[in-house]
């Protein structure tokens, strides 16, 4: 995505980012200014400021820390989420990361360790998404809690929290996001019917999906 030097680069990926948190907002996956969303470019990560909204934000107030968590661009103070950020950044092959306070998404994570796999689209976040456990917002301990329940998945729910997805792209890790919330409904919906029991599906039937999702899309 380009050099840390690379200005251009730099300014293309804060537009993208800009625009990304105003959809998590107008799309309801966030309230205010809670959520944000991290792109990396070269050697810098690109994030959302701590407390701003992100209506308000414009080419002149990007934020930029290096993969240590040093500022190095910007004056307005990186989100608070930043070390979960990092450590995303530190322990996967992520370019871009959207965190959100889903309603659908956060309910689940108060109810279950692992969201059952009711749709074939758990396929594409790598398997039954984990609930990590809780920990306060904004500390090493939930940047721990999530790295595990990352593993072997692009994407994971926050206990009492929200939700974490990664991409290669922000346009990826924001699909994630959504589709994420959209199996927490289903799976909230269908469970919510008295007497009856949701169907799951099986190891070997998200096996099929995700090999099928492979050859997905226009070549």
């Amino acid at each position: 995505m380009g050099e840390p030097n690379d200005s251009a680069a730099v300014a293309a990926a804060w537009a993208e980012l800009t625009a990304t948190a105003r959809r998590t907002a107008e799309e309801g996956l966030v309230v205010g200014t809670s959520g944000n969303v991290s792109v990396r470019v070269g050697d810098l990560v690109l994030v959302t400021p701590t407390g701003v909204p992100y209506d308000r934000l414009g080419p002149d107030d990007t934020v930029a820390v290096d993969l240590t968590g040093r500022q190095v661009t910007g004056t307005l103070r990186p989100t608070s989420e930043l070390p979960m950020h990092l450590a995303v950044y530190g322990g996967t092959d992520a370019r871009a990361v959207v965190h959100t306070h889903a309603v659908h998404a956060t309910a689940v994570s108060t109810l279950v360790t692992e969201l059952p796999p009711v749709h074939y689209m758990t396929a594409t976040l790598g398997g039954p998404v984990q609930v990590a456990p809780y920990a306060l917002y904004g500390t090493e301990e939930l940047a721990q809690n999530m790295l595990r329940a990352l593993e072997g998945r692009t994407g994971c729910l926050l206990q009492n929290h929200g939700t974490i997805t990664y991409g290669t792209t922000l346009s990826q890790a924001y699909d994630r996001t959504a589709q994420l919330e959209w199996m927490c409904r289903l799976w909230l919906a269908a469970s919510s019917v008295p007497g009856r029991t949701p169907s799951l599906l099986s190891a070997a039937d998200l096996d099929r999906a995700a090999e099928q999702f492979r050859g997905y899309g226009q070549r």
